[in-house]
């Protein structure tokens, strides 16, 4: 039985290597045996940006592996509300590396090359959620190159997506082409109106085929479905590769559709 986890590759388009989390199992380091050599295997030996969503284990234990094999110029942190084991472990193998640490909350903009940005959303160190705040608290932005804009969403769930409904209520800043659904299709997040808000056109779920908690939901799924998303799931689709050209125009791939 699998669990689930986040992995996301940024290649930009001036060549700068961007990956926002890497998911782990207690029995099985997927740091050492999956992501690093995912990242090798694509000539990727340098890191300009290693973001954590969260520390959870299964959207931050495969990095661990990465910070120690793999060049990284500049780690991304949320703001957090308290104070977590691998959030202390990641910080002091970052520190021991020397590697700059960046702690964003909502408002930050993060450059990474002249057209690719990553607007930060969530967290906001002035209403930090308490309840269940290692997932509520998860980094939450838009990365945006041309017209095209991804929303990652780390692990909220409805308190968190409350909250930031009400804050970008008269605003369409959470609307996107591409959602990494939160919390692996959870029924605990994706509320109807989050999606209305988002409304994207390709939804991907990071999920473990089998996995022993039921993710995706199948509201959720059907949630996603019905405000016209083709939704992916890793579980059934393996990799999703999404190639954006100048023109902000969106090709798609899926390491099951390609290999069978």
């Amino acid at each position: 039985m699998l669990t689930n986890g986040d992995c996301s590759v940024i290649q930009t388009s001036y060549g700068k290597n961007v990956v926002i989390d890497g998911g782990n199992n207690q029995d099985y380091d997927y740091g050492e045996n999956v992501v690093v050599p995912y990242l090798l295997d694509r000539k990727i030996k340098k890191i300009d940006f290693l973001m954590v969503s969260h520390f959870d284990a299964d959207h931050c234990g495969g990095l661990f592996a990465v910070l120690e094999n793999l060049k990284v110029d500049t780690i991304v942190i949320g703001k957090q509300d308290a104070e977590y084991k691998n959030c202390t472990e990641f910080l002091r193998l970052a520190k021991e590396k020397k590697v700059e640490v960046l702690s964003v909350q909502t408002g930050d903009l993060i450059k990474f090359d002249q057209e690719t940005e990553f607007q930060v959303l969530w967290p906001d160190s002035t209403q930090m959620i308490s309840d269940n705040g290692i997932n509520n608290n998860s980094i939450t932005g838009k990365l945006k190159y041309g017209d095209f804009s991804m929303l990652f969403t780390g692990d909220i769930e409805e308190i968190a997506e409350k909250v930031i409904l009400e804050k970008y209520q008269n605003t369409d800043i959470l609307n996107c082409n591409i959602l990494k659904v939160a919390h692996h299709g959870s029924k605990s997040s994706s509320i109807q109106e989050m999606v209305e808000k988002m409304m994207p056109q390709v939804a991907i779920i990071g999920v473990g085929a089998d996995n022993k908690y039921g993710h995706p939901n199948k509201d959720v799924v059907a949630r996603l479905e019905n405000c016209g998303a083709k939704v992916f799931r890793t579980d059934l689709s393996g990799e999703v590769m999404l190639e954006i050209n100048s023109k902000s125009q969106i090709k798609m791939n899926t390491w099951l559709d390609e290999n069978g």
